[in-house]
């Protein structure tokens, strides 16, 4: 062959293997190929794009007097920039905005932009007064999410769960926002985004409440590194119950502690104890909150109301008494009885996966962010996992959790079984555990045949 056929050969090997890296290692992809494409682009039309997007100002007085004597215009002036540094997913300017601009300017020209550079989002972040963060994602970071490494988790009790649109990743910090709701319909990842959770949380030195009155078929997988899990609602209840006994118990930890000696550091929670007699951090993970609101007779209404009014009074003190809760449910309304829209307003973080109707994403967000909502409408069914994450500053991003198989988070929960803490108030509602190697049989026949409801007055 002659050179030339070589020369196409090898560019068609080339091509091909830049198209193959493009979709198995986008990362690698983008330094090699296109940061460099893109930061050239941006730097070349820096001007006239922001000229175009209308973000330029008219020059000062002194640049159009000069422009004048040599016989010139003086042109609009941009705002001063940084140059394009690489990121994992993309590229980042830090933009000192001009007289009269405002950060609403450059975020409703976002999509102008996005256009303009040919990137998949920019998003725009104030950084200090006069000053912004501009950052471009080169590709759909949210096509596939690897879990976060290691090196991400910030401290106890704070966990990287999911990837947000703009490359950082959504870290669930429990001491920053103690209650979450998560809502979702069915199918839509929200089962994904709790393992990662609990699996995160299995490796902490921290106790795993679960209340799962679905027969406890979600959280059952997870029994070994639980420390408490009610399977019924009369189950549920008396774990409530206990509950409440240990909030107030440490209540009074924290009492004695400020008055045992003068030179003590006063404290409001447990965070402030000596580590010697701290105690150790609670989970409480509600699967389907709708099934403990559901009453069929009297009875069932007295307990669901003496429920949700421990569930209530932990989520407004339980913070202090370093006891947090995590609620999931399909919906979330006033429909769902006496207590919901109070509750709810208890819980701080939000998180809210694809749902039936707008009305559902109405009662995760609205009262966050309209647009948040709006988005919360629009997760396609075929991205399981995509949710909308926001909390009560009014802040929100578009997230998606890495892909967590059910037979892996059993086995990180079984792994990590040795750390199930000593809690002697939940000892009663510890979930019994199979031992290896048990047949389905055999414990499917120590499971007690259901008995007949007696009501009492």
């Amino acid at each position: 062959m002659t050179d030339a056929v070589w020369v196409l050969v090898l560019g068609l090997l080339a091509v091909a293997a830049l198209i193959v890296v493009r979709r198995r290692l986008p990362v690698l992809f983008w330094w090699l190929v296109g940061y460099p494409v893109v930061a050239l682009r941006v730097l070349v039309s820096y001007r006239a794009t922001m000229d175009a997007c209308g973000l330029t100002v008219p020059a000062s007085a002194i640049r159009r007097a000069t422009a004048r004597m040599m016989g010139r215009e003086a042109a609009p002036v941009p705002p001063r920039r940084s140059l394009p540094l690489p990121t994992a997913s993309g590229l980042v300017m830090r933009l000192r905005m001009a007289t009269g601009q405002a950060p609403e300017d450059f975020t409703a020209s976002a999509d102008r932009l996005r256009h303009a550079w040919a990137a998949h989002a920019v998003h725009i972040r104030p950084t200090k007064p006069g000053r912004l963060e501009l950052r471009l994602v080169g590709w759909d970071v949210l096509a596939d999410v690897r879990p976060a490494r290691q090196l991400l988790r910030t401290g106890p009790l704070s966990l990287p769960l999911a990837l947000r649109e703009d490359g950082h990743w959504h870290v669930r910090d429990f001491r920053t926002v103690p209650h979450e709701l998560i809502l979702g319909a069915t199918q839509s990842g929200k089962s994904v985004y709790l393992r990662n959770l609990l699996c995160g949380l299995a490796r902490q030195p921290v106790a795993l409440v679960g209340i799962d009155c679905k027969w406890g078929v979600e959280l059952a997988p997870f029994a070994p590194r639980l420390s408490a899990l009610a399977d019924t609602p009369d189950r549920a209840n008396d774990l409530l119950d206990a509950l409440i006994d240990e909030m107030e118990a440490r209540f009074r930890l924290i009492g004695l502690s400020a008055g045992a000696d003068a030179d003590a550091v006063l404290t409001s929670d447990v965070w402030g104890l000596p580590d010697k007699v701290r105690p150790v951090p609670v989970v409480v993970v509600v699967d389907e909150v709708a099934e403990l609101f559901l009453a069929a007779s009297r009875d069932d209404e007295k307990r669901r109301d003496a429920m949700v009014t421990k569930l209530i009074r932990l989520a407004q003190l339980g913070r202090a008494a370093g006891i947090y809760l995590e609620v999931c449910g399909q919906r979330f309304g006033s429909e769902l009885g006496k207590g919901a829209t109070m509750l709810r307003a208890q819980l701080t973080g939000r998180i809210c996966h694809r749902v039936n109707d707008e009305t559902s994403a109405n009662m995760a967000l609205a009262d966050i962010s309209p647009e948040a909502a709006l988005a919360a409408t629009s997760i396609p069914a075929e991205r399981p996992g995509v949710a909308v994450v926001g909390d009560s500053s009014g802040g929100w991003s578009r997230v998606r959790s890495p892909h967590l198989s059910l037979h892996d988070a059993a086995a990180i929960c079984r792994d990590t079984s040795a750390l199930v803490p000593v809690l002697p108030r939940l000892d009663s509602f510890r979930p019994a555990v199979p031992l290896s190697g048990e047949s389905t049989e055999a414990i499917s026949s120590a499971i007690p045949a259901p008995t007949a409801r007696t009501v009492t007055e």
